[in-house]
């Protein structure tokens, strides 16, 4: 299964095993040119500004784990379906840790061993992602 709804040049995007796409990003930097997403998450520790699109807040503070696991599962759920059709983005203010982290949950979501996950999103999305020796703990213990 495969969504091409992202331009093929579009900057951090990370093509999941499945073939689905997700664009990683951080925050503190302009939006990119091209296409906008349809959907996003936001891991911050407070809420993010307001965008043009549909989006879910998870509380997130920088360095650390997300406030609520439960709720950031069901996030990752949502990109995962949403991912099938539309333009989907997980962003925090770096785009490396926060981010990072949760797109290793993403691909072990999406079939990568809990193990392999980090060294896959190192290799495909940024060699700076997952940040913190607990933030690399979070995903081998995932799910």
């Amino acid at each position: 299964m495969t969504n091409e709804t992202w331009a093929s040049d579009t900057p951090g995007l990370l093509r999941l095993p499945s073939g689905l796409l997700v664009r990683g990003r951080g925050l503190r930097t302009p939006l990119p040119a091209g296409q906008t997403p349809e959907f996003g998450i936001y891991l911050q520790g407070k809420e993010p500004a307001k965008v043009d699109w549909e989006s879910r807040w998870v509380r997130w503070k920088d360095f650390w784990l997300p406030s609520d696991p439960e709720a950031f599962t069901k996030a990752l759920r949502e990109v995962l379906d949403r991912a099938e059709r539309e333009r989907v983005e997980i962003a925090c203010g770096g785009g490396f840790g926060r981010t990072g982290t949760a797109m290793s949950c993403l691909v072990i979501l999406d079939g990568v061993p809990a193990d392999k996950a980090v060294a896959y999103v190192r290799a495909h999305y940024s060699h700076r992602a997952v940040e913190t020796p607990w933030q690399k703990r979070f995903v081998a213990r995932y799910v």
